[in-house]
């Protein structure tokens, strides 16, 4: 079982992410709506994953988990993205995220994602 803290501007897929993690037996230990929330909620919750969102406003998915692998080389983190942003997965990519699932998604596939960043 794995300490989550899931980003992403909309609470309608905060709870999407929160309910397939939950029913694959993880833990959700915060949720955060911008990158600016991730980055602190990230140092002060130390969890195993994280679930980003690209696109939000304040900070984007792409600098918030730039600055997380600054500070934590070994953060685990998955960008959740709309279609049509495959050139910022590319530079995540690079940057050190684990995995990516694109919106939307069947639960089985946000597990799948979780099971391999944290393998």
């Amino acid at each position: 079982m794995a300490r989550v803290l899931i980003v992403d501007d909309a609470k309608f897929m905060r709870t999407l992410v929160r309910d397939a993690l939950t029913k694959g037996g993880h833990e959700i230990v915060g949720e955060a709506e911008n990158g600016n929330q991730a980055v602190e909620l990230y140092k002060n919750l130390k969890p195993d994953l994280v679930t980003m969102d690209i696109t939000m406003r304040e900070k984007d998915g792409l600098d918030a988990a730039s600055e997380i692998l600054k500070s934590d080389s070994r953060a685990r983190i998955i960008m959740v993205t709309a279609l049509g942003q495959e050139d910022l997965l590319a530079r995540a990519i690079k940057m050190g995220v684990k995995d990516f699932v694109v919106k939307p998604f069947p639960p089985e596939r946000l597990q799948q994602a979780a099971a391999k960043a944290l393998s």
